[in-house]
């Protein structure tokens, strides 16, 4: 070793294209499940979702929250509506983080599900939605715990049915 500068390797210089402020950041695993949601949990869905998200990838969680934006659209010679292409890295990222985060949801639904929220091309559209199909109004939560209560107090197992099925017939009540 003649101990000169030629020595010293130099780090790699980004290409003409990308400047260090447009290279992308890489991408992360993450160890966290994604929470699925279930039959009249949508609440704790929700605030499982929010947490997974603002934790994986926050620019998805505000694509949900916020929207992405507008989309450049055209007619064309029939009165077609067309969705033109991206033309910018901004647009192009934009749409990306839109098709993450609705693959996301649709990740998270049960399959019974999928095919209702599917065809939807807008995140934020789509919690919506799944937001007023599972999640209900007040009324509609009040209704469902009466309902709950009065199958609660008139719960009995009768000889006939036997232990195993009350039990059963039990814990599909609990949950």
């Amino acid at each position: 070793m003649s101990g000169s500068q030629d020595d010293i390797p130099t780090p790699p210089t980004p290409p003409p294209s990308q400047t260090p402020t447009q290279q992308q950041t890489p991408h992360t695993v993450s160890t966290i499940k994604l929470p699925i949601l279930k039959k009249g949990e949508y609440d704790i869905w929700a605030m499982k979702m929010e947490h997974y998200l603002a934790h994986t990838d926050y620019p998805i969680w505000e694509v949900i929250q916020n929207g992405n934006g507008p989309v450049s659209i055209t007619t064309d010679t029939q009165g077609q509506i067309k969705v033109l292409p991206p033309r910018t890295a901004e647009e192009i990222l934009a749409r990306e983080r839109e098709r993450k985060a609705r693959t996301t949801l649709l990740m998270a639904l049960p399959k019974d599900h999928l095919a209702k929220f599917h065809k939807m091309t807008d995140a934020k559209e789509m919690w919506e939605a799944i937001k007023s199909r599972f999640g209900g109004n007040d009324e509609s939560k009040k209704m469902q715990k009466y309902i709950l209560k009065q199958q609660f107090e008139g719960f009995s197992v009768s000889n006939s049915e036997g232990l195993h099925k009350g039990y059963d017939r039990f814990q599909s009540l609990l949950s």
